[in-house]
């Protein structure tokens, strides 16, 4: 009762803006729900794909190994959509990142499962339009874990 009676006490252009206001937070919950929907299905999708092994390192660090098909190479996918792939020497150091990614507005998991297929089959032809990048920018998942 209180609360409708101030409400109702507010100038008429300050009620607008307050609906206003409640009408984009509501809006904005919504996509932030349905976004959620469909990055857990990129995410389920991409699980399905990983090897019991891939499976671990991403549950432990949101991250997972997989090796060229050409060079033998190890390339370290990280939960992202750009700039995201690293590739990694024998001491599991980063020699340098490569970004790619497939066309569109993707969530990170088909992202990340489209990058792990493209080097895992056609590594040389997925190398030809990445873009590499310096390889002293650390991993976005190694910052997740020093912040937890």
């Amino acid at each position: 009762m209180m609360g409708r009676l101030r409400y109702s006490r507010m100038p008429a252009a300050l009620r607008r803006a307050v609906r206003s206001l409640w009408t984009t937070l509501i809006a904005i919950r919504e996509r932030w729900r349905h976004y959620e929907k469909i990055e857990a299905r990129g995410i389920a999708l991409m699980l399905a794909w990983l090897s019991p092994a891939q499976r671990l390192q991403f549950e432990r660090y949101k991250r997972f190994d997989v090796i060229g098909s050409e060079s033998g190479k190890r390339y370290r996918i990280c939960y992202g959509t750009s700039t995201n792939v690293y590739e990694m020497d024998d001491q599991d150091r980063i020699v340098l990142g490569w970004c790619f990614r497939p066309v569109g507005s993707l969530v990170a998991g088909d992202v990340m499962l489209a990058q792990k297929i493209a080097l895992e089959n056609d590594e040389r032809a997925t190398l030809m339009v990445a873009h590499p990048f310096p390889g002293s920018i650390p991993p976005r998942s190694d910052l997740l874990a020093r912040i937890q």
